[in-house]
């Protein structure tokens, strides 16, 4: 397989040849879905609290006395049985994190990218630079590659100025090629490579 390198006025400079072995093969659903699911749990606040039978308000007195009454034998007003009492087994503040095999999350990066070249999603430029701070640069070199809408730059070593410039752009993403998930390349309509990033991520999946 092979994909073409454009410049930032989407002229053709080269040609850069990906492996069979890494995105040739069949796109496995499932690991991209196990990666997605991950990456969504993580990021879950899990700051949902209720309270127990010992931190709701309310006396610990004994009702009444345990044996005599005719009534039910009960030791305090915070029973969970009762109205305002505590609660039983409720949820409390937790991290929903969790990690997957690396092989799992390579595979499913793998995968990601191959359906995303597969519906020409992917497009691979030289560089990924702007001469200056400026928003309006940045905006006018995505509309000269044809991007629009959400959109995920991958470069192996972001530069700062460029991040600068897209950071106000709603829907771009900026990257490291080591930071990229399955769901980030996804979870967007064009995803922009540097040829060195996926050069990088080609040696690191193969």
């Amino acid at each position: 397989m092979t994909v073409d390198v454009v410049n930032s006025q989407n002229e053709k400079v080269g040609s850069l040849d990906l492996r069979d072995e890494v995105f040739g093969g069949r796109v496995k659903t499932d690991l991209i879905h196990e990666s997605v699911v991950r990456a969504n749990a993580a990021e879950r606040r899990g700051t949902h609290a209720t309270k127990t039978r010992a931190m709701v308000s309310g006396s610990g007195k004994k009702p009444w006395r345990q044996k005599g009454t005719g009534r039910a034998r009960v030791g305090e007003i915070r029973n969970p049985l009762w109205r305002k009492g505590g609660t039983v087994f409720g949820p409390q503040p937790r991290s929903y994190e969790y990690q997957l095999p690396k092989k799992v999350e390579k595979g499913a990066l793998r995968a990601a990218l191959s359906q995303r070249l597969r519906d020409g999603a992917v497009i691979v430029v030289d560089a990924l630079s702007v001469a200056d701070i400026k928003t309006k640069a940045a905006a006018e070199m995505l509309k000269r590659l044809g991007v629009d809408g959400k959109a995920l730059l991958v470069d192996v070593k972001p530069e700062e100025r460029l991040a600068l410039s897209v950071r106000n752009i709603e829907g771009v993403r900026l990257l490291a090629s080591n930071r990229v998930s399955a769901r980030d390349v996804m979870n967007t309509r064009r995803v922009v490579f540097t040829q060195a990033a996926l050069e990088k991520l080609q040696e690191a999946l193969g």
